[in-house]
């Protein structure tokens, strides 16, 4: 039987698979741009994981690609931090619940239209 699974795994997955008898891991190293584009759907993998268990093993999965991320990105924790900070300062954080039902405007807003049209917004509502 051969599974495919053609996804970013943890570094010791091929060697613990190859240590098993009758298997065998066939896998490849991948290039930065590609390694890039699977670290984020990796964080999109995890994260639905995460929103099935909410565990913090699962989490931990989530931190282990977004540190990744950085480390490839070349963004550090400072950084991060001084962003949220400021992101929190000028629009508060999400401790107070609020949950945004509608905008009523009355003029066309063709970025709000962009914004709430983007594809993953659809998928988002049918997975959770």
């Amino acid at each position: 039987m051969k599974y495919v699974y053609n996804k970013l795994v943890r570094d010791n997955i091929p060697s613990q698979i190859n240590n098993q008898d009758g298997r065998k891991a066939k896998y490849k190293i991948l290039e930065d741009e590609e390694y890039i584009k699977e670290l984020n759907k990796k964080l999109l993998e995890e994260s639905h994981e995460f929103i099935e268990a909410n565990k913090p093993e699962e989490l931990a999965d989530v931190m282990e690609v977004i540190e990744n991320i950085m480390r490839v990105k070349n963004i550090n924790w400072d950084e991060v931090s001084t962003i949220k900070k400021e992101k929190k300062d000028k629009k508060g954080g999400f401790t107070d619940k609020i949950y945004l039902e509608y905008v009523e405007e009355e003029r066309r807003n063709i970025e709000e239209e962009k914004e709430l049209n983007k594809s993953w917004r659809s998928n988002l509502k049918n997975q959770i």
